[in-house]
């Protein structure tokens, strides 16, 4: 299975910002070291409003822990909304990103359009894939971090933000930077949680509890009644 996550049951989640802060996410099955760790890192982090950056290889749930947080955070029943760097044409990364004003260019919407850090206010960004994101965007988004504002492409208005960052790399971000393909500024400011995540090799352990969680989805999904994998 490309997931080597799956999520159950209820956490609670300790107290934040004065409430309680009880509420239902999906538990990551696993029992070995590194998932109580990592289950221990996504609550921790829920309580925190710094940016998150997630390494591992592909495969490994990067996006499914970046959903955990904020389920497990204040910003649980805001937007997450989620960028694929490596998918984008680099011309068209900032539009899609800032969004952009009626006119700005020919194919322009008449009404312009909000960018994805625009629909992320109040919840998550998530950016899948950081370390293929263009130099150019780089500084650009390292600005925002700085200041919580941008402008929309082709406009003058200040635009604020309140959206926390969470970004994903299953690269080298340190041989990245080495290569002058990553902004080292933009890698601290991104980097200030960081949570490993192990491949299923290295955890083996985890392998009876995933096998029974996958067993008991898809026997719902496809109205089975396997009872066993051989």
């Amino acid at each position: 299975a490309s997931a080597q996550l799956a999520f159950r049951t209820e956490v609670s989640v300790p107290d934040c910002s004065g409430r309680n802060c009880h509420t239902e996410i999906e538990e990551i099955v696993g029992e070995s070291p590194a998932i109580r760790m990592l289950k221990s890192h996504i609550l921790k982090a829920a309580q925190s409003e710094s940016t998150v950056l997630i390494q591992g290889e592909s495969g490994t749930g990067k996006e499914l822990v970046a959903r955990a947080i904020q389920a497990a955070s204040t910003r649980r029943d805001k937007p997450f909304v989620t960028i694929s760097c490596a998918n984008i044409p680099e011309s068209l990364f900032e539009s899609e990103l800032f969004g952009y004003e009626a006119g700005a260019f020919t194919g322009a919407l008449k009404s312009g359009k909000r960018g994805k850090l625009e629909m992320a206010e109040g919840g998550t960004l998530f950016l899948d894939e950081i370390s293929e994101m263009p130099m150019n965007m780089q500084a650009k988004l390292l600005n925002v971090l700085q200041d919580y504002r941008f402008e929309r492409v082709g406009g003058t208005n200040t635009v604020r933000v309140n959206a926390r960052i969470i970004s994903a790399s299953n690269a080298d971000m340190n041989q990245r930077i080495a290569e002058n393909r990553f902004r080292a500024d933009l890698f601290y400011r991104l980097n200030v949680i960081n949570i490993e995540m192990l491949p299923l090799r290295e955890r083996m352990e985890d392998m009876p509890e995933l096998l029974s969680a996958f067993l008991a989805k898809f026997n719902q999904r496809l109205n089975s009644h396997v009872a066993s994998f051989s």
